[in-house]
């Protein structure tokens, strides 16, 4: 029996082609006219005309904090419900992550806690430098609510899109809702580069700044001239090359994904004890991952364990970044939202290259499962 795996990349001849393209090429070394052709055809997607190709997101989230003078001793607001690494860049500035949980519409950070913790941080006389805000599997948060108090407070604002590349709100292309935006190409995203991310920022200027520092800040002289304590982050050539091959197929990858979406609502949304993820009115969600909530603990459990004796991956939720033991002693303004779904929800394979026979095998587990289940 074959494994479905929950997000496996998508590539195939175009990809293998545009690599072999990128190695006889001979710019087998970090820069290239594939790392360059990269980074124009991705602002071209965005609509922004600054942006670096990178060695992951994590490293366009770290440099975005840089130019937002994110120094040691600074609170930074984030998502508590999220991968790691929106929380991680924040440490490796030497500053203090300061969680926000999320709102039940889009399970983004929700603009009530980010309002009051920021009333907090202004009463106090401590605000933070900057507020990162995720899109969660591949949908966009509130921005026309989240900008504005953020605006209000003269707070700079980092659009954490790792996940939502493609995705819109209101017509606006994620990554453009910040002062800066970020992207990743890790290997379970809806593209890749095998690894990789991406900065982007409405003026070159702020990305000259980041090429600038992900080149390990090399002054422009004949020897290796150093004012500044820069960074080894950028993508390679090679790499590029096959982002480049990812992102002519993006949209059809994203709407595969949407489509598979479609085919788990039409089979599972029959079950009371199911509940899918919400989608904003006014937002093109990408499709990224397929994400459910049970009833309680025990049913996630169950039908996670049923699927991986069927060789079906399947993962849970985000497990909040306040409840994680490396950010225990943090101070976290929640209400209980991340950590319930966490409790109670699943991500489905939602790859863009399984067949309909692959969803209709994992649907016919989760309903199993759910069915026998005392």
């Amino acid at each position: 029996m074959t494994r479905i795996f929950l997000s496996a990349p998508d590539v195939g001849e175009q990809e293998r082609a545009a690599l072999l393209r990128a190695f006889d090429s001979g710019w087998v070394a970090p820069a290239g006219p594939e790392l360059d052709a990269f980074e124009s055809e991705l602002a071209a997607v965005t609509g922004w005309p600054g942006c670096v190709a990178l060695s992951s997101g994590t490293a366009a989230l770290h440099l975005a904090l840089l130019l937002c003078d994110v120094q040691p001793g600074d609170d930074v607001f984030v998502s508590t419900f999220t991968f790691a690494a929106s929380a991680n860049a924040i440490s490796y500035c030497g500053a203090n992550p300061v969680f926000i949980d999320s709102e039940r519409d889009s399970w983004n950070m929700s603009p009530e806690l980010l309002e009051q913790a920021l009333r907090a941080a202004k009463a106090g006389g401590r605000l933070p430098k900057a507020v990162v805000i995720v899109d969660l599997y591949g949908q966009c948060a509130k921005y026309d609510e989240l900008i504005p108090i953020c605006r209000s407070y003269g707070v700079k604002v980092i659009e954490d899109a790792a996940e939502a590349l493609l995705a819109t709100y209101r017509g606006q292309p994620a990554g453009t809702f910040g002062d800066f935006g970020l992207f990743s190409f890790n290997g379970n995203k809806i593209m890749t580069t095998s690894g990789g991310g991406a900065f982007v920022s409405p003026d070159t200027e702020s990305a000259d700044r980041v090429r600038y520092l992900s080149t390990q800040a090399r002054q422009p002289t004949v020897h290796y001239e150093h004012t500044d304590v820069g960074y080894n982050y950028r993508l390679s050539n090679l790499l590029a090359g096959l982002g480049r091959a990812q992102l002519q197929r993006l949209p059809q990858m994203s709407a595969r994904r949407i489509e598979i979406n479609g085919l788990y609502r039409s089979a599972l949304g029959i079950r009371n004890e199911i509940e899918f993820m919400p989608v904003l009115d006014d937002t093109g969600w990408n499709g990224w991952l397929t994400c459910v909530v049970l009833a309680d603990t025990g049913s996630r459990d169950h039908v996670m364990a049923v699927l991986e004796e069927q060789d079906i991956e399947s993962r849970p939720l985000w497990k909040p970044m306040h409840l994680q033991p490396v950010f225990s002693e943090a101070d976290a303004f929640v209400d209980g939202t991340s950590q319930d779904l966490f409790e109670r929800g699943l991500c489905l394979p939602s790859g863009s290259a399984l067949s309909d026979d692959d969803i209709d095998r994992a649907c016919h587990h989760v309903l199993a499962a759910i069915t026998a289940r005392p």
